[in-house]
């Protein structure tokens, strides 16, 4: 991440719970990440193209988005939490920084997910099932802008979450840094799509933002975030209209259009391309699994 640039966790779930083989689930693509660590038997996780085998003593971290899958054969036990995190740019840091998935846990950290367990009693989880605790219910009131939590407490809370996030941090970052630097040219720009997916966007509006030439700042936003503008926007609103259809009860119109899509057909391409899912049938899953 640049210089200056702000990043907000917001923790959604956290807990510690054994588990069987009940813990076994297919396709799980949330809008939030999933931390955890395992203190007793063994599991797996399947994602970014990789099994991952759960090992006592060891952190694990998905990141939000990521199609998933989970197993169990036996029995197992961890700390969890899922949280949501955000940048004033709009970009995730998963996009702009990079992470192992997997590393050995330090002496503090059971105290840490205890603390933390401490300090949000609420927000356990009382159904393991992924299909039911990615609902509009409890994202949303673990999420308000205003919360009801002491502002000690809040501030605990994001300094525990942004720790444990720091783990998975890998040391060589040269790379991604010297991204970073030139993306800061692009601050403007994605701040101005985060804050407008809900409206026409052109990519002339956009270069006009930076004085550029249409073709010139296209080339340019390929080169530094390594998608074209217009794929970046569509990325943009599919991930907006995922969480609008998991905390609200907007109808699939209504959240179409506050993604700056009019066309319900459209959308539900979009949506679907990106996904993997029809809406439809996303919002049903919900639905059936409150």
């Amino acid at each position: 991440m640049e210089a200056g640039q702000q990043l907000k966790l917001s923790l959604l779930h956290a807990g510690h719970i054994r588990v069987g083989t009940n813990w076994n689930f297919d396709g799980v693509i949330s809008p939030f990440a999933r931390l955890y660590l395992i203190t007793d038997g063994d599991a797996w996780v399947i994602h970014q193209h990789q099994k991952f085998q759960l090992k006592p003593g060891f952190l694990y971290l998905i990141p939000s988005f990521t199609l998933s899958r989970y197993g169990c054969e036996t029995e197992m036990e961890q700390y969890y939490l899922t949280f949501l995190e955000d940048t004033d740019t709009g970009q995730s840091v998963f996009n702009q920084l990079t992470f192992c998935y997997e590393t050995p846990a330090r002496p503090v950290d059971p105290h840490l997910f205890r603390r933390l367990l401490d300090i949000n009693p609420e927000a356990s989880l009382q159904n393991i099932d992924p299909k039911v605790y990615d609902n509009r219910a409890n994202l949303l009131s673990f999420n308000q802008p205003f919360s009801t939590k002491p502002d000690a407490r809040l501030i605990e809370t994001q300094a525990i979450l942004t720790q444990l996030l720091s783990r998975f941090m890998l040391p060589d970052q040269q790379h991604t840094a010297g991204i970073s630097q030139t993306v800061n040219q692009y601050r403007t720009v994605l701040a101005f799509i985060h804050a407008h997916l809900q409206e026409k966007l052109t990519v002339g509006e956009l270069a006009g933002l930076l004085g550029m030439h249409v073709d010139y700042f296209s080339r340019q936003f390929l080169a530094v975030l390594g998608v074209r503008p217009i794929d970046y926007i569509i990325n943009k609103r599919m991930e907006r209209a995922q969480l609008l259809m998991t905390t609200t009860d907007l109808s699939l119109q209504d959240i179409a259009e506050q993604v700056g899509i009019s066309d319900i057909y459209y959308f539900s391409r979009l949506f679907k391309r990106r996904f993997g899912v029809p809406p439809a049938r996303y919002r049903k899953q919900i639905l059936l699994n409150k």
